[in-house]
């Protein structure tokens, strides 16, 4: 077997069949070739998944920080970009994200969940969890996000209580 083509061979290429993800459903590439899928969104809440493979692992054999890092970056993200019009999409960018390791990933299913805490018009705030196999919290994480392309902004007559003017 040639080391350079492994992803075509063997148990990689069947891990990878096994959790390709419509991309149309995603709408994010980047996410679907990770395998991840959307699980729950709705106003202010987003949840994703991700069945873990070998080549998510780091040389520890332990689910890699940067895999945890982007689960908690789009859990956060899509909080607050809910639409209940699917025609009118709402984008951001994602301006801050800290994170904190809590514990080893290792497990069968890494889970993302992103709460949105606060928005104004160009700016909203969200935080995240991310578990393995719902039972063992292993990171957490704060984020700010700018809405992009004028999506997702209000009018100021819009604004409801506690949202941000």
């Amino acid at each position: 077997m040639n080391n350079g083509n492994r992803w075509q061979y063997g148990p990689f290429k069947r891990a990878r069949e096994r959790t390709r993800v419509d991309i149309d459903v995603l709408e994010n590439p980047f996410l679907a070739s990770l395998g991840m899928s959307r699980t729950a969104w709705r106003d202010g809440y987003a949840e994703f998944r991700l069945h873990l493979q070998p080549e998510l692992l780091n040389r520890q054999r332990v689910l890699q920080g940067g895999v945890v890092a982007t689960l908690l970056d789009a859990a956060c993200g899509y909080a607050g970009l809910y639409s209940a019009d699917p025609q009118r999409p709402i984008h951001a960018v994602t301006l801050s994200l800290t994170l904190n390791f809590l514990d080893k990933g290792v497990g069968e299913t890494l889970i993302g969940k992103g709460f949105l805490e606060r928005k104004g018009r160009s700016v909203y705030f969200a935080r995240g969890e991310a578990w393995i196999d719902s039972k063992t919290l292993i990171a957490t994480a704060q984020g700010t996000f700018k809405y992009a392309g004028g999506y997702g902004r209000r009018e100021l007559s819009g604004a409801s209580p506690g949202e941000l003017d």
